[in-house]
């Protein structure tokens, strides 16, 4: 009975001292979860790893960024000159046509038989005014029927004219070179009855024009700046072309034109742009992006723009300082410089600017920063400097103890007696 009663006691005591071991792991008091570190990754994990770049102060453009559209050089509507009804269409939609090339065919009967009937009434004025030449000089007719006679003729002429200009209207033709469009009207369609029907378009897009406006008050920005020294003027030749995908145009334009004045309507200056275009890539009519240079500005920053955040209180950069930590810092932009901010105020240069990783690099977050490169790639990390031997000094003595005894060589130890086991017997003696 009494082992019973000391059994039962110690199945207790265990179980009270199971339960206060699972309270204390659960409150955290003596657990082995992991705590985290003030402004850190929890115990135990490394530090979240982020891109950055150094910002290095130096010289760089300006540039302006502006939308625009793409307008053929030259547009051509070519229309019916002629009332008629259209025979046959001469050209393939979307091609390329040179000037006076056949476009379209209009009947020409009518017109055939009206410059017929000029011509006749033409020859004969001109038969009157011989027949009256030689008596007017004997008096047979009066001078007043010989110059009416010859203003008959001067009209049968222009009637000629006009018949023939006509007739050759028939045939439409492309008034100048380039690529047409679709028809506008079909064979068998009647056109010129009262207007000039449009029959199709021609445009001429090798090269091309890109027009966009500029801000009037940012134009008189810039002069000003420039004007006190704080800008360099930049060459504004070169005119880049930003297409809708992104993607930059591989032939660079040049500025051709410049209002002289401010669009009252809008506050605006209106600017067009020229670029090649021998492949057809660029077509009129489409949403384009303008980048040019504006001004030279020295000693600033250059960032990418997925460094600089905007926040309340205006743009910030996060930055690792001396620490290890992420800091965020305020920044004042001046512009663009390409796809890069200009950083006019806020940083002095040798900042760790994080461009890659800013959701890990919270302000007072611990992180560990991998330096990118001029070519965005990460720089290769120094090696640290090999551990070399000290030489031994010839001067110094060796020391009591310090010399190693030198090795006992191994022999056969010699056995009492084994000289004379081991000799030979001597021989026999021949009697």
């Amino acid at each position: 009975m009494k082992r019973v009663w000391v059994a039962a006691g110690t199945a207790i005591i265990l179980s009270v001292a199971l339960i206060s071991c699972g309270q204390q792991t659960q409150d955290g008091s003596k657990g082995a979860a992991p705590t985290k570190g003030a402004g850190g990754p929890p115990a135990g994990l490394p530090a979240p790893e982020v891109e950055v770049i150094v910002a290095t102060p130096g010289q760089a453009t300006i540039t302006q960024e502006l939308p625009g559209r793409l307008q053929a050089v030259r547009t051509s509507q070519v229309r019916a000159r002629v009332e008629g009804i259209i025979e046959r269409r001469l050209f393939k939609e979307g091609s390329d046509v040179k000037e006076g090339t056949p476009l379209f065919r209009i009947d020409p009967r009518n017109y055939q038989a009206a410059f017929e009937s000029a011509r006749a009434d033409q020859l004969a004025a001109k038969l009157l005014v011989d027949r009256y030449r030689p008596l007017l000089e004997v008096k047979a007719v009066s001078q007043q029927e010989f110059d009416l006679a010859e203003a008959r003729l001067k009209q049968a002429d222009a009637a000629l004219m006009r018949s023939k200009i006509d007739l050759e209207n028939t045939t439409v033709p492309a008034p100048i070179s380039g690529r047409v469009g679709r028809e506008l009207v079909t064979e068998g369609a009647l056109v010129g009855r009262g207007e000039a029907t449009p029959l199709t378009v021609i445009e001429q897009i090798d090269p091309i024009f890109a027009n966009f406006t500029q801000s009037g008050a940012d134009l008189q920005r810039l002069r000003q700046a420039i004007k006190r020294g704080r800008l360099k003027e930049a060459d504004r030749a070169k005119v880049q072309l930003i297409l809708e995908d992104g993607s930059v145009y591989a032939r660079p334009g040049r500025l051709i034109f410049s209002d002289l004045a401010v669009d009252p309507a809008t506050g605006s200056v209106s600017m067009r742009a020229e670029f090649p275009n021998p492949q057809r890539e660029l077509l009129p009519g489409a949403f384009v992006r303008i980048r040019f240079p504006e001004a030279v500005a020295e000693d600033v920053i250059l960032l990418p723009q997925r460094a600089v955040q905007a926040g309340p209180m205006g743009q910030f950069v996060t930055v690792v300082d001396a620490q290890g930590k992420a800091v965020a810092m305020p920044v004042k932009t001046a512009g663009m410089s390409g796809p890069n901010f200009v950083i006019a105020e806020g940083l002095k240069g040798g900042e760790q600017v994080v461009v890659n990783g800013l959701q890990r690099a919270r302000p007072g977050t611990t992180v560990r920063p991998v330096v990118l490169g001029p070519d965005g790639k990460p720089l290769p990390k120094p090696e640290p400097p090999a551990e070399q031997a000290p030489a031994p000094d010839s001067s110094s003595k060796p020391t009591a103890g310090s010399e190693k005894a030198a090795p006992i060589s191994k022999e056969t130890p010699v056995v009492p007696g084994a000289d004379k086991a081991s000799a030979p017997a001597p021989s026999p003696e021949k009697k």
